[in-house]
């Protein structure tokens, strides 16, 4: 069994070294001038870029090959305020380097576009906004010549809306439109409040999409499926893919706040999920 463990954005290792730095739209539209505000959204992404860069090389000084990239390394790039800002052309050669750097370590990356990126809304206008955050998350990896579509986004079914099977019908349909370019990079993650793992492992096999188990949501929210009854047919969702499944392990900050994340995990518990899938097939845990 093959194991290789990772972890999100940013490590606690490192001084001064968040790739994350944001500009808020209040910030920037305080700012006079266009050429004002792209300055600040430069430095901002300039920085992201270089501790993107520091984390890599960090995490190839420890063994560390699986990494999730922040959605923010380019702040608002969405936001129609910057529309007109070709980020890709001005930092060709940072976002080169650490396609680079990726490939020549043998990296698995990823990303995860935020909670508000739901295909299965049911309003126009946050699908279209939806769309934009997944083409900006394909257009880092394709600026940093991640072209392979081996590299993933990670992304949930999405709301209720009221009516859980008819959202779940409508996240299908706006995923069969999706450019290939996007819909081949996704990966479906069960969520911890709506959609179970069953929910999304059927989802799954019917879009023919990876599904991506996260342990402690599926600890959150259930119908009384047994993960080790559903492992096999979750893994079997990666049988055409490069890389093994991936899988999220964390651990509950507290029985009175469980769905948060502690800072660390229940070894005795990754343990114990470990041996569940013993001899199913290598996996890889985020």
């Amino acid at each position: 069994m093959l194991v290789r463990l990772g972890y999100v954005a940013m490590t606690m290792n490192l001084k001064n070294c968040s790739p994350s730095g944001t500009v808020t739209v209040k910030t920037l539209t305080g700012l006079t001038g266009d050429e004002t505000r792209l300055y600040k959204l430069r430095k901002v992404t300039e920085a992201n870029l270089h501790n993107t860069l520091r984390i890599l090389r960090y995490n190839k000084a420890y063994n560390i090959h699986v990494y999730r990239f922040t959605s923010k390394l380019v702040p608002l790039a969405t936001h129609p305020m910057v529309s007109h800002w070709d980020y890709v052309g001005e930092f060709k050669n940072e976002f080169q380097s650490l396609g680079d750097f990726v490939k020549e370590n043998g990296f698995r990356v990823s990303a995860h576009p935020d909670h508000y990126t739901l295909l299965n809304s049911p309003s126009k206008e946050v699908l279209k906004a939806s769309v934009r955050d997944l083409d900006y998350h394909v257009k880092l990896f394709e600026a940093m010549g991640l072209e392979d579509y081996r590299y993933k986004l990670v992304m949930h079914v999405g709301g209720l809306y009221k009516n859980k099977q008819m959202s779940i019908e409508r996240f299908k349909e706006n995923y069969a439109y999706l450019p290939h370019r996007i819909k081949r990079r996704l990966i479906i993650e069960n969520d911890d409040k709506i959609y179970t793992a069953r929910d999304v492992l059927d989802i799954c096999r019917e879009i023919n999409a990876p599904m991506v188990l996260d342990v402690h949501h599926h600890n959150c929210v259930n119908n009384g499926e047994r993960l080790e009854e559903m492992l096999g047919e979750i893994f079997n969702t990666w049988k055409d893919e490069y890389f093994p499944p991936k899988i999220h392990f964390s651990t509950p900050k507290s029985s009175e706040n469980f769905r948060s994340h502690a800072d660390d995990i229940d070894v005795n518990e990754f343990y114990r999920f470990c041996r569940l899938q013993k001899g199913l097939i290598r996996i890889l845990m985020l």
